[in-house]
């Protein structure tokens, strides 16, 4: 599907769309209609239960991952399934030792709460956390590199930022942390979907994803793994399904060879199958169709705050951004409450926050903006 065509006849795949004026991917993105489907013979399946049906769904989600893997220029076999960041990012740091010198785990301000939380629970076995500030909104990646030393074991920051949208150049930082002998990991749960992403090109160890914003998915999460560091990693976090043949139920004596051994117990197989739907419509549109069509829209948002004299916290640079903006006033928490009221729907994480996709038109972004001015308007009365 090209640029032009979008969103089309793609609107009338996502049933939300037609009870309201949904600009909230970045929050929860919109679901296909195909999901009904799914959840039919999901419960057809349940009810005339045999043990042999995880074979099938077993299958059937190696066959979402290694779908992602292509999404974000992956091998097949280097992506390991879960529903939460929260799940891989412990997992990912249970393989990791944090003795001698080389403890460091250097985030920044901006990442999501999971992503601190859990390094802060790390302390225990010897990790030393280092957080980096942000200056409106956005990294100063220097002051990002400077942080990293002989002293880093890994390095752990968003590829978009999940309050403002802006985009790190996780390509510079990663060529920091391998010059400094360490690891990096990037949470893209904010741009794969909306922003091209090709891991080999960020030069990333792991990258963290999910399904259910930018791909339209339910509470599916993912984690690549770069395939040379697979061998060398072994989760104290993990589960039956990490192992090397979990389909025999027996006494496991070592972890699979693929991404798999990144993988914990019994799996929520009907999150991948809801998820499925929504990864074939993205890849079928194209990412970069996506690409565009997102920078068209949130352009025209930021150029419709501009002239209203809002301030845009999301940076302009189209490569600096991914598919949110930002954006600040007096009570926009309580506008943002009275939008949602109205049909409107968007989020607030500090700023409010409208997120675009593929399946929005020009023509909701304006009558969003409407609302949006109308409800302002009220605030400085």
């Amino acid at each position: 599907m090209t640029v032009a065509a979008l969103p089309g006849a793609l609107r009338a795949e996502y049933p939300l769309l037609q009870t309201c004026t949904y600009l909230n991917s970045n929050s929860t993105g919109a679901l296909p209609r195909a999901v009904e489907g799914v959840l039919a013979q999901y419960w057809n399946t349940m009810r005339a239960w045999r043990d042999d049906t995880w074979d099938t769904w077993l299958s059937q989600m190696q066959a979402y991952a290694d779908g992602v893997a292509e999404l974000i220029g992956a091998p097949a076999g280097s992506v390991a399934l879960d529903t939460n960041l929260s799940a891989h990012l412990s997992r990912l740091a249970s393989c990791l030792e944090f003795t001698g010198e080389r403890r460091r785990v250097v985030i920044t301000d901006l990442e999501f709460p999971t992503v601190p939380f859990i390094w802060k629970g790390f302390a225990r076995y010897g990790a030393e956390l280092v957080v980096v500030p942000s200056k409106d909104g956005r990294v100063d990646e220097a002051a990002l590199e400077a942080a990293i030393d002989e002293r880093t074991r890994i390095v752990c920051v968003a590829h978009g930022a999940f309050a403002t949208g802006a985009v790190l150049d996780v390509a510079r930082i990663a060529r920091a942390a391998h010059a400094a002998g360490a690891l990096i990991a990037t949470d893209a749960y904010q741009t794969v979907g909306t922003v091209p992403v090709d891991v080999r090109q960020l030069d990333v160890d792991f990258l963290m994803g999910g399904a259910h914003k930018w791909l339209g998915g339910s509470e599916a999460a993912f984690l690549y793994v770069r395939p040379g560091l697979l061998p060398t990693l072994r989760p104290a976090v993990t589960g039956w399904l990490a192992g090397a043949s979990p389909l025999g139920f027996q006494q496991t004596t070592d972890y699979a060879p693929d991404a798999r051994r990144m993988m914990g117990g019994t799996p929520a197989p009907l999150m991948v199958l809801l998820s499925r739907p929504g990864l074939e419509l993205l890849k079928g549109v194209g990412i970069q169709a996506v690409r565009e069509h997102s920078l068209k829209l949130t352009g025209r948002l930021m150029a419709r705050a501009d002239a209203a004299g809002l301030r845009v916290v999301t940076p302009r640079e189209p490569d600096q951004r991914g598919g949110v903006v930002a954006l600040s006033f007096p009570g926009d928490a309580r506008v943002t409450a009275r939008l949602v009221a109205r049909g409107f729907i968007c989020s607030h994480r500090g700023f409010l926050r409208a997120a675009p996709h593929f399946y929005n038109t020009p023509e909701e972004v304006d009558v969003f903006m409407d609302a949006l001015l109308e409800e302002q308007r009220k605030e400085v009365a």
